[in-house]
Formats: structure tokens, sequence, C-alpha cells
């Protein structure tokens, strides 16, 4: 009974597929619900993909709100869509009490991870920015990315695990504050190339902290993963240790706070799966996913990034922060929900394989490795384990430069040797 702009309301969503079957002229949606979550996109997206009708969205209150896409700019429903969430309640102040004026350094910051952080960075008024990463392309291509800035940005090409570049970085910008995001994460790359999971994801983080802790600096992040608890890959083992290493940096430098932010997969990422199955897609398929079963937890890179700010702004010290990653996806109905995205139907129009699990592959993943000791925070969406420390921190890197040193040992000796540490370091 009521009108927009002259136009009568034909009426709710509870008879949205009966107008749609009874008028054939309509040939597009549009979902203007910029403060709609995840599962509402869902349910509208159900209803209209089996109807052969083209679906625009109207892009979410966050992505409108930082200026990122123009109100004009409708576009195709994306998987960012079905996972929105409530927007994040961030206390800017803590943050900026952490930030403001101060000298930044983001290891890794040329990757998914590391470019949000530096482009949410900026907001806050750093003294500067100091950029670090192993590949000259992704830091130029960080710099061309990041709005315009009166922030002095420094890109330093280095190695997270070069003693002698990283000493040279915090001598010459001497950081404030040091997010640490460089790291090794691709699970079967890494179960070949144990060694290199060793050398960059567990000394380079000795190594930083170090820095960071003989020049006294205020704060240190250090961005791990769910792999990490109870770890079966390389690369997660790798990750566990840089964690129990962070705990051991901490008794040896109190008047640092140390801390790692724990999370899942974060869609957008290099390497993620969503554009592997695009690829696949594109070329008509099969799509190819490793196990029925296999689940994973997901997040939005801003989303995940915001929280990383606030964690960070909390710590004092010790401390070992996860994410709340809302409940695991399974990667199969993720495939099928990003066929339907292309207007394909799956199994009709695009096959799905599966291949196996790969070697290191969890068929779920896990946030804590003892849930009943994990506490809430003042925010609702991190919560608060302690680092542990086991272990002499001096001795174990001894050990792994030791391990790596021998070149004749293969990629199956040092993973056990890996495992070995990491049973041990757990205690």
């Amino acid at each position: 009974g009521m009108t927009v702009a002259t136009l009568p309301v034909l009426g709710g969503r509870d008879r949205l597929t009966e107008i749609l079957e009874k008028d054939n002229a309509i040939h597009a949606a549009i979902i203007a619900l910029p403060s709609a979550d995840g599962s509402r996109i869902r349910e509208y997206l159900e209803r209209l993909a089996p109807l052969g009708i083209e679906v625009r969205v109207l892009p979410s209150l966050s992505e409108l709100a930082d200026g990122r896409i123009e109100v004009s700019r409708l576009r195709a429903v994306s998987l960012e869509d079905l996972l929105r969430r409530e927007p994040i309640r961030l206390d800017v102040d803590e943050i900026d009490a952490v930030v403001r004026g101060k000298a930044i350094l983001v290891t890794g910051a040329g990757g998914s991870i590391g470019t949000e952080i530096c482009r949410q960075l900026l907001p806050h008024g750093p003294e500067k920015l100091i950029l670090l990463g192993h590949g000259e392309h992704s830091l130029y291509s960080l710099k061309q990315e990041l709005p315009p800035t009166d922030v002095p940005l420094h890109c330093v090409v280095a190695d997270v695990a070069d003693r002698v570049a990283m000493e040279q970085t915090f001598g010459r910008f001497a950081p404030n504050v040091v997010f640490h995001s460089a790291a090794h994460k691709h699970v079967p790359l890494m179960e070949d190339n144990p060694r290199e999971a060793l050398r960059v994801n567990t000394l380079g983080t000795h190594l930083t902290a170090r820095c960071a802790g003989e020049r006294g600096i205020s704060h240190f992040v250090l961005i791990s993963t769910d792999k990490a608890v109870r770890p079966t890959s390389s690369m997660g083992a790798s990750k566990r240790l840089s964690e129990v290493l962070l705990a051991d940096a901490q008794r040896r430098y109190p008047q640092t706070r140390y801390m790692a932010v724990r999370f899942g997969n974060v869609l957008g990422s290099r390497g993620s799966v969503v554009p592997l199955f695009e690829r696949q897609i594109a070329r008509g398929g099969p799509v190819t996913i490793t196990h029925p079963d296999m689940d994973r937890f997901f997040m939005l890179i801003p989303e995940a990034v915001s929280l990383v700010l606030q964690a960070a702004s909390m710590g004092r010290g010790g401390e070992l922060f996860v994410l709340d990653m809302g409940d695991p996806v399974r990667i199969l109905d993720l495939a099928r929900t990003l066929i339907r995205l292309h207007g394909y139907e799956p199994e009709s129009d695009i096959r799905i394989e599966f291949s196996g699990v790969r070697p290191g592959e969890k068929i779920h993943e896990e946030l804590f490795y003892d849930p009943d000791n994990v506490r809430r925070t003042q925010h609702d969406k991190i919560f608060l384990a302690r680092l542990d420390a086991f272990v002499d921190g001096d001795a174990m890197c001894e050990k792994i430069r030791s391990l790596m040193a021998n070149c004749d040992l293969p990629p199956e000796t040092i993973r056990a040797s890996l495992f070995e540490m990491v049973k041990t370091a757990n205690g």
C-alpha cells in the first residue's frame, strides 16, 4: 500500500519468490541493505539465484563509511557480502595512545595482512611508517595503493632472518612499535621446505623480537595463526615455536610489551582458496576440494586487522589474543556458493572434484590449546590466553641453526626435528 519514488511497494520478503515468478519482466534484483549481515544476504541470494535473475548489492556500511566504494557503485554479490558481520566496535582513543606520534615498523608490509595494517594505521597519525618486506615489487605496489598521506613512508627491502639488516633497520629508524606479520604461510609449500619455515617464521621472529627488546620498544605484536594449535604442518609448527620464542623474549625484556594475535583464514589474502576457485571456475571447472568435510575459520582482512590494532592497545605484555572468527565454514559450501555467484549451478555447470587431504593439512582447525583457560576481554570479539614458555629461547635457536647448517639433511629429517621441538616447547 506504500509507494517509493511513485512506484508501488508490492510486498515484503515473504512475497519475494511469488512476485518474481509472476512477473517475467523482472530480470535484475538490487539488495539495498548496507547494514544487513551475511546471513540476510545469503537468504536473499538463495531465493534469487535459482530464478536466473541478476543480483546486485549495495556496498556495506563499513565500505561506504571509509570511502572505498561510492554509493552509486552497485556490484555483484561477493563472498565478502555473505560473511558480513555487525560493524566492529573499536576504542579509537586506546589505539591512538599506541600509534599516534610513534614510529611504527611493519614487517611483511607487502603481504595481504601487512598492507591492511599499514592502511589502517595511517588515520591514527603515526610519526612515520617503516614498511619492511623481502619483495621489492610488493613494497612498490604497497606505496602506490596507500592513500595520499603526510606520514613519511620508508620502504626497507630486507629479510627478517638477516641479523645485520634487521639491526640496521632498528638502528636507523628507531621504531617505537612493531607489527610482525612477515611469514611463510602456504602449508603444502612449507611441507616441502621446512628449513625455510624454520628460518623465516621461527628464527625471523626471534631475531626481530630480540632487536625490539634490546632497544626497549614499547609494543611488539606477532601475527600468528590457528594452524599453530596442535600443528600438523611445518608451517603451523614453525609458527607455534615463534609464539614460544615470543614468550621467552617477554621474560628477557620485560620493559617491552610482547603479544601474539592468533586468527584463521582471511578472505582475499594471497594464496587463499578463493582466488584458486575463481580461476578454476573461469576455466569451466572442475573446482577441486581436498575433502568434503574440511572446514576453516574465515574473516575479512579489514575486520581481522582492526581487531589486531585493538588487541595491541589492550596488551600489557605476555598475552596471546585470539580473534572471534565466528563459526567455521565448510569449504564445500564455500565452493558451491562461489560457483552460484558466478552464475552457474554446481555439478550441472561446474563439477566439483575431491583431490584428497594434502600433507600437513587438517580437516578441522582449532583456535585454542585449552579452551577452558581462555578468558574474555573488554572487547567481545577478542579472547585472551597466556603466552607460555618452557624453553630457553637462545638454546632453541642455536639448535635450529645447527639443524639448518647441515646441508645433507633431507626435509623429512628437519620436519621430524621441528615437531620434536614443538613437543618439548609445549611441556
